[in-house]
């Protein structure tokens, strides 16, 4: 897979402007757990997936965080090109879940594009429209939606992107995604243990019925 396979717009791009692209594009390998963007004073430029898997988050005074959305294999994002986003200010931190291979356009060599090119620009438009979709769908989440059924939608959510029911994850990572602290979701995992929706093991949780995890979620 190449850079031009994820790029949607790239048949739209002028041959000098698919060159200058392919010149500046820089290609890296994210270790888990490690940032490659870190808040508004940080700009990277337009992040691609490869494979392996992003984690975009905020985080509160009090150090809490909460986790905004994903990136998996052939996802863009462009809270890493703050500087070319003048008018955002949103503090976005990225980290790298999973081992990650992605290509970079430098925020610089991508504003140049934006600006000449109507394509791009409305592409632009329509990834950020799409995040703050996501983000607007989180606030609903949090404003309107209980914490059992916050934690049973992550599991639900975990589970088809990992593929598999047994999750290898711990209750404090649970929190971090959730914005929450880690007694609370320990409380949500061993009350869902206690009606046969899970079961819990030291750094696992595994889902033993799927089904009474949905019903939960959409009650």
């Amino acid at each position: 897979m190449e850079f031009q396979d994820v790029f949607p717009i790239w048949d739209k791009l002028s041959p000098p402007q698919r060159s200058r692209i392919l010149g500046g594009l820089v290609r890296r390998r994210i270790e888990k757990g490690a940032a490659i963007h870190n808040g508004g004073t940080d700009c990277v430029g337009l992040l691609a997936v490869k494979s392996g898997r992003l984690r975009a988050y905020i985080l509160s005074d009090e150090g809490r965080e909460i986790t905004l959305y994903r990136l998996l294999d052939r996802d863009i994002c462009l809270f890493s090109a703050s500087c070319v986003l003048r008018s955002i200010q949103f503090d976005v931190t990225i980290e790298a879940e999973k081992d990650t291979d992605l290509w970079v356009i430098p925020a610089e060599l991508y504003r140049r594009l934006t600006e000449e090119s109507v394509s791009a620009a409305n592409y632009t438009n329509e990834i950020m429209a799409a995040r703050f979709s996501e983000v607007m769908w989180l606030i609903e989440q949090i404003l309107w939606k209980s914490m059992d059924k916050r934690v049973a939608s992550f599991l639900l959510e975990e589970a088809s992107i990992e593929g598999t029911n047994r999750l290898s994850i711990t209750h404090e990572t649970i929190a971090r995604h959730l914005g929450t602290h880690r007694e609370v979701v320990t409380r949500m995992l061993r009350y869902f243990q206690s009606e046969g929706m899970v079961r819990l093991s030291r750094g696992a949780v595994e889902i033993s019925d799927r089904e009474k995890l949905e019903v939960l979620e959409n009650a």
